[in-house]
């Protein structure tokens, strides 16, 4: 199950509705030994695309070389899928790379006419296989 603050989720949610109809993504750190995390780190898809998403490396270079640091660890992973379900594509089972970490995909794909709440879900990535988990928002 993954333990999610309700500010880090509503900065996430913000960050999400932000970009659409471009993916957003982003990490939330937290204590190594820890599940919850603390504080959220937008980041910019290299992409620049409504259908996938690619943290920008030199970005994602600095962001991991200070959570190591400040000894923490990647608990969350978040991308949103601005044109299907927040369920992770071919594309997110390959390159999903931290298999400690929540990875949250949030659906803004009924944002334009109808302004229906995200679909938000958490996963547990591993060798290509996803495992949803419930979400506890505290």
């Amino acid at each position: 199950m993954l333990t999610l603050p309700r500010h880090l989720l509503d900065a996430m949610l913000a960050h999400c509705r932000a970009e659409h109809p471009v993916e957003a993504c982003g990490v939330m750190p937290g204590p190594r030994g820890g599940d919850v995390p603390d504080r959220i780190v937008p980041m910019l898809n290299a992409e620049k695309s409504t259908v996938a998403y690619r943290m920008d490396p030199e970005d994602q270079l600095v962001v991991w070389r200070e959570m190591h640091e400040r000894g923490e660890r990647p608990v969350v992973i978040y991308h949103s899928h601005t044109a299907s379900h927040a369920q992770p594509s071919g594309m997110d089972l390959r390159h999903a790379s931290e298999p400690e970490a929540h990875y949250v995909i949030v659906s803004t794909r009924d944002q334009g006419t109808n302004r229906m709440p995200p679909q938000v879900r958490s996963f547990r990535i591993a060798d290509g296989f996803a495992t949803e988990e419930p979400i506890q928002v505290v």
